[in-house]
């Protein structure tokens, strides 16, 4: 009878443990999509600054680089509904929008150069289904 009890509160104690293990898992991974999205978030309905919409372009490629993120057959990142960002920023010359692989190969300095004193304001954000993480963000130049 001994021996019974003792392997039912063993058992238990690796259910208890597993299932903590997992909560915690699923707390720290939901924690860190919040934090990656902030850096977005933060901007959306703000003046921001040429520089820093460079600096969220430059964190975007890094993301979609870090996740093995693929490419079309013009270079722009497909969309794989898990961790893919993109951006884009409609400028006051056309009224266009650009993509943020346009900007970076036109090299991101050159934008930085013609844009850093403008203000820009983030005019929307949307989200993965599956991850709630951030799919796209809009930017556009705010008028001088």
């Amino acid at each position: 009878m001994k021996k019974s009890l003792y392997i039912i509160i063993i058992v238990f104690i690796i259910i208890l443990g597993v299932t903590l293990l997992f909560l915690t898992n699923v707390q720290n991974a939901y924690k860190e999509i919040q934090k990656e999205n902030y850096a977005y978030e933060k901007c959306l309905n703000q003046e921001v600054m040429g520089t820093e919409v460079a600096t969220l372009i430059n964190k975007a490629i890094d993301n979609n680089e870090k996740y093995n993120i693929g490419k079309d057959e013009n270079g722009n990142y497909i969309d794989d509904d898990k961790y893919c960002i993109k951006i884009f920023v409609k400028l006051q010359t056309d009224g266009k929008y650009y993509n943020m692989e346009t900007i970076y190969s036109n090299n991101v300095a050159e934008f930085v150069k013609n844009f850093n004193l403008e203000d820009f304001k983030c005019t929307n954000i949307t989200y993965h289904n599956s991850t709630k993480r951030v799919a796209t963000v809009y930017f556009e130049v705010l008028d001088s």
